[in-house]
């Protein structure tokens, strides 16, 4: 069963540094696109950020500056590293892999239901 999962949230105060950590079962990330994706309370889904499975990279407006997206291949494992944190990126972050090759960043849809992870929360308050 294929399978990812999000790791890494916590509480941290504004300003402050996470990595959240997505990590997969019975697949190959490295040949897979991966988003990251994240929903606040009262708020509608949002791209955060993505790498293509030819890595180019894709942020969202809201992120662009702060976040960064890697791969590491030997590990399986797709990092977010999140800086400069505010109390609006308070979410639930979810990563996904993604056969439409990141296209909601350039317009296109969500990646498929089955796709992702069950989330992970990222608190940023004082």
């Amino acid at each position: 069963q294929v399978q990812v999962a999000e790791s890494g949230g916590g509480l941290v105060q504004p300003g402050g540094s996470l990595r959240l950590s997505c990590t997969a079962s019975g697949l190959t990330l490295e040949y897979f696109a991966v988003g990251w994706f994240r929903q606040a309370p009262g708020k509608e889904r949002e791209g955060v950020s993505c790498i293509s499975s030819i890595d180019h990279i894709y942020y969202g407006n809201s992120t662009k500056g702060r976040f960064t997206i890697s791969r590491d291949n030997e590990k399986n494992v797709v990092y977010l590293h999140m800086n400069s944190l505010k109390p609006e990126d308070t979410a639930i972050y979810f990563c996904a892999t993604d056969t439409y090759q990141c296209s909601y960043f350039t317009g296109g849809p969500f990646p498929d239901a089955g796709s992702w992870g069950q989330g992970t929360q990222v608190t940023v308050s004082s």
